[in-house]
């Protein structure tokens, strides 16, 4: 074994050690869970392939953590367990292969198989209730599994909890317990006007909650629980499944969550898993996934537990919008305005859903606040359709080897002799000569995308290749591809070359806004070439404004308007613009109506339940607004969704008013 995967396996166990006793122990994360979680399933992943590095006691193998020394220790009567994860579909499949192939090898699978009991998994802080002849007698935390902490004084302030039980039987049963949303926004709420420090999320509010010496502080933030599982029963003969576990336990008293489901096959389980995932929001309490058991306890039996959890249940994850990879390099990318972008490009990891390999580092100032170097293990973070970011460096897992970038005097892809210079007065760099053939390439796919031309089939690997075949070098040769220039191209047949001149020929009459979008004039994004466009009406007008009447334009500076300005007066732009008028028809200007939202400024940040961000940019446009891209004083509202990030944080510091989808919906009909 080398060296180096023993060293990594050192600086797994003592960091993932760290983290737990942060979570467990203290109450006090310092990552996000799906952080954790990564770096765990790394940490079981070279156990899996290196077993001599699994020790006793090893770290991967602990259930939750140490009690804390005020609490009164409560050995369990039965021991407690966690859950395993998988977090894709593929998982969930060889999960079931595995229960099968151990069911087989002990002789005891049926012909009628098993079925699923399928379940919401909470976000919360697991407990163990105990009954004597129906009464409530004792309440623990999971603690190490062993041994947990005796908080019976603040669970008998849970108004979920029954004191006594329909029925006068000796149980344990387990549960979690949770703090809504509501709730955890009024408790952070008041420890900011305290000037306490707040919470990190429900789970940590929960932990903290139940770890109160005062009851009365346990009482006062209305927590709740479900109770899922029987683990001792006496004086009642015990279910057969696990669903009627669950109608047992409501027939007892106890709250159980309702939303549980009986499903037969591995697509019933992930059907309701992408149905959980869109209610996720709807909930009154965090859930980061759902929780398979087998319906069955007598294969529940058979299948046992391993060292740390149950062979017969898993935790089927949601897609972590945070995980942990390693930085394999540093390139620059060569954007359309000659402006490079670090690129970081990582082991590839699955993220919000997708596959990840590359993630922007944004510039040179970036590079050097995260202190990212070449061979470090990031905190990756994708929201949603938002582009993949890196937000922390974990140092703990430095070896020595990672090197610090450096951006270089000259890149081969700028053209010319290759040589860039740093833009005064920002953090970028951009290539010195404007005319290489990667900046052309990246001009001519911004034309054609989306948000400009529309042209459907011309992304930027064909757009590449039609510019090394000189098929295409300026934007008015599009217009003029033939059949027979895209027949002899690798992967052009008849069907898709005829879907693309028909793309091509549908993007011939196009609105100017999305025209002066496309033409890449430097500072003008899509809201400021709506807000030109709507102004002058047609190009024709534009072509000959004034630096005054650019200037004058509201929502347009004088940085913007010299740009403009200058743009239309190259000789060489006006020679690429009478090349492409000719085979372009520019409609007529749909100027703004009079609407609730006239001369108001609106952001749109993080993911809306209902609408896309651009169907909620283009209402906001049709009832007389402004959709902004980012928050300044001057912004009337921001629009928040799930995952707002940083946008609502500045509207917050600046004073601005924050509304959610439901409440900008409103606002549009009155």
């Amino acid at each position: 074994m080398k060296k180096e995967i023993q060293s990594r396996y050192a600086q797994l166990e003592q960091l993932v050690a760290y983290h737990q006793e942060r979570y467990h122990k203290h109450d006090a994360p310092e990552i996000s869970d799906e952080a954790y979680d990564a770096l765990v399933r790394e940490l079981r992943t070279l156990e899996e392939q290196y077993p001599a590095l699994k020790h006793r006691g090893a770290v991967s193998e602990r259930v939750g953590g140490e009690v804390i020394d005020a609490f009164e220790k409560v050995e369990h009567r039965v021991r407690q367990w966690s859950f395993d994860n998988i977090f894709s579909h593929d998982e969930l499949i060889e999960w079931e292969k595995k229960l099968r192939r151990y069911l087989d090898r002990e002789s005891v699978l049926s012909e009628t198989g098993f079925t699923y009991c399928v379940e919401q998994k909470i976000d919360g802080l697991k407990i163990v209730l105990t009954y004597k002849n129906g009464e409530f007698v004792t309440g623990a935390t999971r603690g190490n599994g062993v041994v947990g902490e005796d908080i019976t004084h603040n669970l008998r302030t849970f108004k979920s909890i029954p004191q006594t039980l329909t029925q006068k039987i000796d149980i344990i049963v387990g549960g979690e317990a949770w703090l809504s949303h509501a709730e955890f926004e009024r408790i952070n709420s008041e420890r900011r006007e305290s000037g306490e420090s707040e919470f990190a999320n429900p789970r940590n509010a929960a932990a903290g909650s139940l770890r109160q010496l005062d009851a009365g502080v346990t009482a006062s933030r209305n927590l709740d629980c479900f109770i899922y599982d029987i683990e001792q029963l006496e004086g009642v003969d015990r279910p057969e499944t696990q669903m009627e576990e669950l109608a047992l336990l409501q027939k007892l008293g106890f709250h159980v969550n309702s939303e549980h489901r009986h499903c037969k096959t591995v697509g019933e389980i992930e059907v309701y898993y992408k149905t959980s995932i869109k209610k996720r929001e709807q909930r009154a309490y965090e859930v980061d996934g759902i929780v398979l058991k087998v319906n069955e306890l007598h294969y529940q039996e058979a299948l046992g537990y391993t060292s740390h959890a149950p062979r017969f249940a898993i935790a089927y994850k949601f897609p972590a919008e945070q995980v942990t990879t390693v930085i394999e390099a540093i390139t620059l990318q060569v954007g359309r305005t000659g402006v490079l972008t670090p690129v970081a490009e990582l082991t590839p990891v699955r993220v919000a859903g997708s596959v990840v390999s590359r993630a922007t580092l944004h510039n040179e100032d970036q590079i050097q606040r995260l202190d990212v170097r070449v061979g470090d293990t990031v905190i990756l973070q994708k929201a949603g359709d938002v582009i993949p970011e890196i937000v922390q460096v974990l140092t703990e897992l430095r070896t020595g080897k990672e090197k610090k970038y450096h951006f270089p005097k000259k890149v081969d892809a700028c053209g010319g002799d290759g040589s860039i210079e740093r833009v005064e007065g920002q953090a970028a760099w951009r290539c010195v000569s404007k005319d290489s053939f990667e900046q052309n390439v990246r001009k001519l796919q911004h034309f054609v995308s989306k948000k400009a031309l529309n042209i459907d089939g011309l992304g930027l690997q064909i757009v590449a290749l039609l510019c090394e075949k000189n098929l295409v070098t300026n934007y008015a040769d599009f217009f003029t591809l033939k059949a027979g220039d895209l027949e002899p191209l690798e992967g052009f047949k008849e069907r898709s070359i005829n879907n693309l001149l028909d793309a091509i020929r549908s993007a011939c009459s196009v609105e100017l806004y999305r025209l002066l979008f496309g033409l890449s004039i430097d500072q003008v994004g899509e809201e400021t070439a709506r807000d030109i466009a709507n102004h002058f009406g047609t190009l024709e007008t534009l072509r000959h404004a004034t630096l005054e009447e650019l200037e004058a334009l509201d929502g347009v500076g004088p940085v913007v308007a010299k740009s403009v300005h200058a743009w239309f007066r190259d000789e060489k732009n006006n020679h690429i613009l009478e090349q492409l008028l000719p085979h372009v028809h520019i409609k007529g200007v749909q100027r703004s109506k009079e609407g609730v939202l006239r001369g108001q400024s609106v952001v749109i940040t993080g993911t809306l339940e209902t609408l896309s961000r651009d169907e909620a940019k283009d209402l906001v446009r049709k009832h007389g607004g402004r959709a902004v891209g980012s928050v300044s004083k001057s912004t009337s509202f921001v629009v928040v969704g799930e995952n707002p990030g940083s946008k609502a944080e500045k509207a917050e510091k600046l004073g601005v008013e924050v509304v959610t989808e439901g409440q900008f919906l409103e606002r549009l009909t009155n």
